[in-house]
């Protein structure tokens, strides 16, 4: 009896065992496959193959434009289409290939980052080029609100070397502010799947982490408000001097064509700008009040709904940084190629819809073809 209760026993325990070895697995299955749904590899490659080709064309643009340049005055705003296109450029070169090799690693950072100094240099990266690019961009917002509304005081104090000051002072405050964490001021931290890092939010033990992930996203959403105010400052002038032009002349109708391009063309640059940044920065703003952190989603225990987890939504800060670095990838077109390829066309086209209601038949081909020269060459002195 005794050896018939202690076999039953032991073949209870093994079936147990075995029952739980199963449902193990069966959860091991299920969370890689979450994974696997959630993130892929072909996100950053996908980012990286197209971030190079525009980024390597509008640079290959300005080169050509800012050495054929005969007027100083245009070479101010290649000089920041540039320095953009560079710079977004250089973010994709240093953080991508990190990225597609942790995911080769069977998403293990620890692999090829044993010390965990790789970190910390794609911190800095992440902090300087996606600072940086927002700075650009303001920028560029001050310097054709300042081209198109003052013409003359532009002409006469703004010059290259002024510009070229400006781009460096940029670049330098950036980098020394990304370099905070390794200095001791801030921190980063390996982000949730595991294959990037970047601010810490959550962590207010860590001297000056909070001082250092608030101003992150407070200099962020006040380089997009200067951005978006300047733009609407432009935008206004422009609408209010077409409607101040009389609409019989030939030099009016070229100024309200080049007016509805500008104006589309920086409203297409505040929306990418709005949308592609605005979910991260409140998204850290909201996870440093409320002290989380996406470091806290771990790999090998994904919560349900691919990342979602009552904390901290995992899932959507990564997509939240995807579209951050998204903007590198649609700066290029939205400044220089889409403006060359589609633009002028889809002006065209409304325009002579414009014209066609309003007077009856459409804009002469001779005008409309006026406008069938490359932007890049004669771009400052048109708006002006």
């Amino acid at each position: 009896m005794k050896n018939s209760k202690s076999c039953s026993s032991v073949g209870t325990l093994y079936n147990l065992s075995a029952i739980r070895m199963t449902e193990y697995n069966v959860s091991k299955f299920l969370n890689s496959t979450k994974i696997s749904r959630c993130v892929s590899v072909a996100f950053p490659i996908t980012m990286m193959i197209t971030g190079m080709v525009g980024n390597s064309l509008a640079l290959l643009l300005v080169y050509r434009s800012y050495r054929n340049k005969a007027d100083k005055r245009k070479r101010s705003f290649l000089l920041c289409i540039g320095s953009l296109a560079l710079t977004d450029l250089s973010g994709q070169l240093l953080t991508s290939p990190i990225v597609i090799s942790v995911y080769w690693a069977d998403l293990e950072w620890e692999r090829i980052d044993p010390s965990g100094g790789l970190c910390a240099f794609f911190g800095v990266c992440m902090t300087m080029f996606g600072l940086c690019p927002l700075f650009l961009a303001s920028s560029m917002a001050i310097e054709r609100t300042l081209a198109i509304t003052c013409p003359l005081w532009y002409a006469n104090h703004m010059k290259t070397s002024i510009t070229k000051s400006a781009l460096a002072l940029i670049s330098c405050l950036v980098l020394l502010f990304a370099l905070l964490p390794i200095a001791g001021v801030g921190k980063y931290e390996l982000q949730w799947p595991g294959t990037w890092c970047f601010i810490d939010t959550g962590d207010r033990d860590t001297l000056g982490n909070v001082f250092f992930s608030t101003t992150f996203a407070v200099l962020g959403i006040f380089s997009l408000l200067v951005t978006v105010f300047c733009n609407a400052i432009t935008i206004r002038f422009l609408l209010t001097r077409c409607r101040t032009k009389p609409g019989s002349s030939q030099t009016a109708k070229q100024w309200e064509k080049l007016t509805m391009e500008t104006v589309i063309q920086l409203m297409g640059i505040m929306c990418v700008l709005v949308i592609c940044w605005s979910p991260l920065l409140i998204l850290m703003l909201k996870m440093i009040l409320t002290q989380r952190s996406s470091h806290l989603c771990k790999t090998n225990v994904v919560p349900s709904s691919c990342g979602q987890d009552p904390k901290v939504d995992c899932n959507f800060f990564l997509t939240a940084i995807r579209m951050a670095s998204l903007n590198q990838i649609l700066d290029p077109w939205v400044y220089l190629l889409l403006r060359e390829i589609l633009l002028r066309k889809f002006c065209q086209m409304a325009t002579a819809v414009s014209n066609f209601s309003k007077e009856g038949h459409k804009e002469p081909a001779g005008t409309l073809d006026a406008l069938n020269k490359p932007a890049i060459d004669n771009d400052i002195t048109e708006k002006q």
